[in-house]
């Protein structure tokens, strides 16, 4: 069967993205940012997944107001970098694996989860950021990718005790799947940020250390916290965050963490990466 190696949670902050493709990453302000970047990459490229699943927000370039769905799934063969108004980054383009994405379809749907379907699909910098972040610049990615877009833009945003939920939906679909495949899940967005009004600029380390903690160590807890509190610590955009409990939910049970890095600022925001492996016990969960 199917099994969940490993969670990835990433911040996926645009000018990162511009950073690496413009070759600034050495540069004094992000070196220190890009150093934190080695570890995660040595663990990913060692646990070889066969499929990533990203969990991300769309930022209106795939999708506007004229179409919310509060989860989507991308079930392509091939999903292009999207122009995000500058052109498209130059990364490679993202193959998909279809006959997953499809079976977990079937499988939330049945779970009670109601998925909307992209069969066309191009991606932002909420999915592309955090695979160069964690990958570097390859001339292919060396895993599928399948895409879940969630709602974090437009009111309301589903809570995290669902997101949570979601995950765990997705660890039973996956592990349901009869090939044996490798899966990495990405919970992406975040940190601590806010980019307009009289908060713009807003930064909260200590918000961001006490997610990090609570959402190891204790899941239901950190689901169980209301949108305004990620709104008033964490900055309008730090409602993002609740995408990190979709990869936590799939991981099971306890984790180990095995890696993690923050730095601010990263352009506006608090700028976190963390690895984690389920346990053995985790794994049975």
């Amino acid at each position: 069967m199917a099994t969940i190696i490993g969670g990835i949670g990433c911040t996926h902050v645009p000018a990162i993205g511009a950073a690496i493709d413009n070759g600034r990453t050495q540069e004094p302000y992000w070196k220190p940012l890009f150093d934190g970047y080695p570890p995660a990459r040595e663990w990913l490229a060692a646990a070889r997944p066969d499929v990533a699943i990203v969990v991300y927000n769309d930022h209106a370039t795939a999708l506007s107001l004229r179409l919310v769905p509060t989860f989507l799934l991308g079930v392509a063969d091939r999903f292009s970098p999207a122009d995000e108004g500058y052109g498209p980054r130059r990364v490679p383009m993202l193959h998909g694996h279809p006959d997953l994405a499809w079976h977990l379809n079937e499988s939330l749907v049945l779970d009670e989860f109601d998925l909307a379907i992209a069969n066309e699909l191009d991606v932002d910098h909420g999915l592309t950021v955090p695979l160069s972040i964690t990958v570097g610049e390859p001339d292919e990615w060396p895993f599928r990718v399948v895409p879940l877009a969630v709602n974090v833009i437009q009111y309301p945003p589903p809570t995290g005790r669902r997101c949570l939920a979601l995950g765990r939906a997705i660890r039973r679909a996956v592990e349901s799947y009869p090939e044996d495949l490798k899966v990495v899940v990405y919970g992406t967005g975040g940190m601590s940020h806010q980019l307009q009004g009289e908060r713009a600029g807003l930064i909260n380390r200590q918000f961001d250390m006490a997610f990090l903690r609570t959402m190891i160590d204790d899941p239901d807890a950190q689901a169980a916290v209301p949108h305004i509190d990620y709104l008033r610590e964490a900055g309008s955009e730090g409602i993002e965050l609740v995408m990190w409990l979709v990869m936590r939910g799939a991981l099971g049970g306890p984790v180990r963490e095995v890696y993690r890095h923050y730095h601010v600022p990263a352009s506006n925001t608090g700028a976190g990466l963390i690895v984690l492996e389920p346990t053995t016990a985790g794994a049975a969960a």
